[in-house]
């Protein structure tokens, strides 16, 4: 721990800390700073169940403005949330405040001037669906302009903005959870097709289910296993008994030990038709499971797999690719091992103990001005 390091404090702001891969990002980042000796305080919108826990030690502040002072007026109630944010900031006093996530990031560089306090947005989605249509993009544009500092988790997504804010971002990967950190399986993996995805349209899990029962009479030995839950649970359990595919179709939910479950399976597929740098894909990969992963739009999926070398690339919501890459991988163990243990190598790339060094850099320099 670093003594100088104390004199410095470091927010982050954030609708929640229900968990979600940008907010365990978030509560990791914080226990980060906070063993290097920053004082860390996470500010937060709401407070939600089944949320991270925070590492004892970093204050948690909520920045709504509770049920006793909201107004019939939305415009009253946003201006209320802009002072009582302002105020957070102006009582707490941190060198730097990171956000994410759409309207949080416009918040936070709003919120902030008149204090010094150093904004610091962060993109970690897609960037046309955080700012979709016409006036979200140029506000992005207007109030990036002003922000200290900008992270996005791609190159693709330089494009979306003006050249302004493109050459002012940085791209910062996320860190790897260490959980996933661990000896590749090298024994005779178990005969399973895994996904780890909430349930719902975006990603796109009946596609997998239908590839997989156009393969079924090949391939009878194997069963299909979805962790996770969500609205579309119901409709994927009614198409798997119309496909005829019911008894080898598995969906147990949310798990706690995700790595242990999947870490031995034959083939892991992700199919979102968009994504950030999705970090159950990270996950698969650094397991050295063999993995199908479509391109999503943002570039998440280029940025972590090369087709061929540590994994199969498919075009989103191609029914046709992924049965046929399904079909190679499975009818050629080897040649899945060898993108398997390929794909094990990003477990380096994205260490812990590597990627924090990436933040703490770039947050010194913006905390050094």
């Amino acid at each position: 721990m670093n003594s100088k390091n104390a004199e410095k404090k470091i927010a982050f702001y954030i609708g929640s800390l229900h968990k979600g891969g940008a907010e365990r990002v978030f509560v990791n980042l914080a226990e980060y700073f906070q063993e290097e000796g920053y004082r860390v305080v996470m500010v937060t919108q709401y407070e939600k169940e089944d949320e991270y826990l925070l590492p004892e030690g970093t204050e948690r502040v909520i920045s709504d403005i509770g049920q006793e002072k909201v107004s019939s007026s939305r415009i009253v109630n946003f201006f209320r949330r802009l002072n009582k944010l302002h105020a957070i900031w102006k009582e707490q006093k941190p060198d730097l405040v990171l956000s994410c996530i759409g309207k949080n990031n416009f918040m936070a560089v709003v919120t902030t001037m008149g204090t010094k306090t150093r904004p610091v947005v962060s993109v970690v989605g897609e960037a046309k669906e955080e700012y979709p249509g016409r006036w979200m993009p140029a506000l992005a544009n207007l109030l990036f302009s002003h922000a200290a500092g900008i992270v996005l988790q791609t190159e693709r997504s330089r494009s979306f903005f003006c050249k302004k804010v493109g050459e002012k971002a940085v791209i910062l990967p996320n860190s790897l959870n260490p959980d996933f950190i661990r000896p590749r399986y090298e024994g005779q993996r178990e005969k399973k097709i895994v996904s780890v995805g909430r349930m719902d349209a975006n990603k796109n899990h009946e596609m997998q289910l239908r590839a997989f029962a156009a393969l079924k009479d090949k391939y009878p030995e194997y069963s299909l296993v979805i962790y996770g839950d969500g609205e579309l649970r119901s409709h994927m359990e009614e198409t798997a008994l119309k496909l005829g595919v019911a008894d080898r179709l598995s969906l147990p939910g949310v798990v706690l030990d995700v790595a242990v479950q999947i870490e031995r399976a034959s083939l892991f597929l992700l199919t979102s038709y968009s994504e950030g740098v999705s970090n159950a894909l990270i996950e698969a990969l650094a397991l050295g499971l063999p993995v199908i992963a479509t391109d999503v739009p943002s570039g998440g999926t280029q940025e972590l797999m090369s087709d061929g070398e540590n994994g199969l690339i498919i075009p989103a919501g191609d029914l046709e690719r992924l049965t046929e890459a399904m079909d190679r991988l499975l009818g050629d163990p080897a040649y899945a091992d060898r993108l398997g243990k390929n794909a094990a190598e990003i477990q380096k790339r994205l260490a812990p103990e590597r990627v924090n060094r990436l933040w703490k850099a770039y947050f010194e320099e913006i905390i050094n001005g």
